[in-house]
C-alpha cells in the first residue's frame, strides 16, 4: 500500500460502509485498546502523572507539526468549531485522568474509567447516530461490564496501597469515564464530517498538545525536586507515538464502522492493562482477576459476534 496520504484518503472512502471496513474497524479497535492500555501505564508510571501527560501532549505536537504544516491540507471551516468543542472535552478527560491516577492505583482506576464509557457511548450513538445494538449485544455489554467492574471491587478489596484515598479516586474514575464517552462520541462526529480523516487526526493532535503541556511545563518549573528532562522526555516521546495510534486509530475505527462496537472492542484494554499492571507495575495478578478478565474479553466478543 502506499505511504501517499491522499491515497490512504481514497483507500478508506472505497472501504466504508463495507465488510472490509467492518473488518478493519474490529482490528483497529483491538489495537486501539492495547495501546490505550500501554498509554495509561506510561502516565501512571514513575513520574508524576501531570509532567508525563505534558510531556506525551508536547511529544504528539511536535511531531505532528511538520504534517499540519507540509502534508496535510487545513481543516475545512466548518470543523473549527468542533475542533473547539473537542478542545474543551479532552482538557477536562485529562484533568479528571491525572487527578485519579494521583489517588489511585492504576489497577483499580483504569477499569472504572473504561467499565464507565461503554454504556454512555453506545446512548450517545443512538442519539447522535441513530445506531441500536441487538439483544445479543447487549448481553454483551454486560457481561463485559460486570467483569471490568468485578475486577474494580476485587481491587477495591484485596489492594493494599493508597487504600484512603481510594474513595476520591473511583468517583473521579466514574467522572473520567463518562468524559471518555463524551469524547468517543464527538470525536467520531468530526471525523466523520472530515472530508480527509487523516487531516483530521493530524489537526486533532495539534490542538489537542496545547491543553495540559502549559501547565506541566510550569509543574516542573515549580517543583523542589526536580525528575531528570531526558527521562521524562523518553517517557514523552513513547507516549506521543502511542497516543497517536491508540486515538488515530480508534478513530478510524468510528468512521469506519459503528461508534458502540469499535468503543465496546475498546474497553478490551482492561485485559492489556491488568497484564501490564502485573509484568511492568508490580501489581498482583491472581486467579479471580484472570476470570474477570477473560469475562470482558468473552463480552466484547459477544457484542462483535451479535452485530
Amino acid at each position: 500500500m502506499s505511504s501517499d496520504p491522499s491515497f490512504l484518503v481514497a483507500w478508506i472512502y472505497q472501504i466504508e460502509g463495507t465488510n472490509t471496513g467492518s473488518r478493519v474497524a474490529l482490528w483497529l479497535a483491538i489495537l486501539a485498546a492495547f495501546l490505550h492500555a500501554v498509554f495509561g501505564a506510561l502516565q501512571k508510571g514513575r513520574h508524576d502523572p501531570w509532567l508525563s501527560r505534558g510531556a506525551i501532549d508536547a511529544s504528539s505536537g511536535l511531531a505532528m507539526l511538520p504534517l499540519a504544516i507540509l502534508v496535510v491540507p487545513i481543516p475545512e471551516p466548518e470543523l473549527w468549531p468542533i475542533f473547539l468543542v473537542i478542545f474543551l472535552i479532552h482538557f477536562i478527560y485529562k484533568l479528571l485522568q491525572a487527578f485519579a491516577y494521583s489517588k489511585g492505583a492504576f489497577t483499580v482506576v483504569y477499569p472504572v474509567v473504561r467499565g464507565t464509557s461503554p454504556v454512555f457511548t453506545v446512548i450517545g450513538a443512538y442519539i447522535l447516530f441513530g445506531e441500536t445494538f441487538s439483544s445479543i449485544q447487549w448481553l454483551g455489554i454486560f457481561l463485559l461490564l460486570l467483569g471490568i467492574f468485578g475486577l474494580a471491587l476485587y481491587n477495591l478489596i484485596y489492594l493494599e496501597t493508597s487504600r484512603e484515598t481510594l474513595p476520591t479516586a473511583l468517583i473521579l474514575a466514574v467522572c473520567t469515564g463518562s468524559f471518555v464517552a463524551l469524547y468517543t462520541t464527538v470525536d467520531a462526529y468530526g471525523i466523520r464530517v472530515a472530508i480527509d480523516p487523516l487531516a483530521f487526526i493530524v489537526w486533532f493532535f495539534l490542538f489537542d498538545s496545547l491543553s495540559i503541556t502549559p501547565y506541566a511545563i510550569y509543574r516542573w518549573s515549580n517543583l523542589t525536586e526536580k525528575p531528570k528532562i531526558l527521562p521524562l522526555a523518553i517517557r514523552g516521546a513513547a507516549g506521543g507515538v502511542v497516543a497517536f495510534f491508540s486515538f488515530g486509530s480508534i478513530m478510524l475505527a468510528t468512521r469506519l464502522d459503528k461508534v458502540g462496537e469499535a468503543a465496546v472492542l475498546r474497553e478490551t484494554s482492561t485485559v492489556f492493562a491488568a497484564i501490564i499492571g502485573w509484568l511492568f507495575l508490580k501489581e498482583t495478578v491472581g486467579p479471580r482477576r484472570i476470570l474477570l478478565m477473560a469475562l470482558i474479553a468473552f463480552g466484547a466478543v459477544v457484542v462483535e459476534i451479535g452485530g
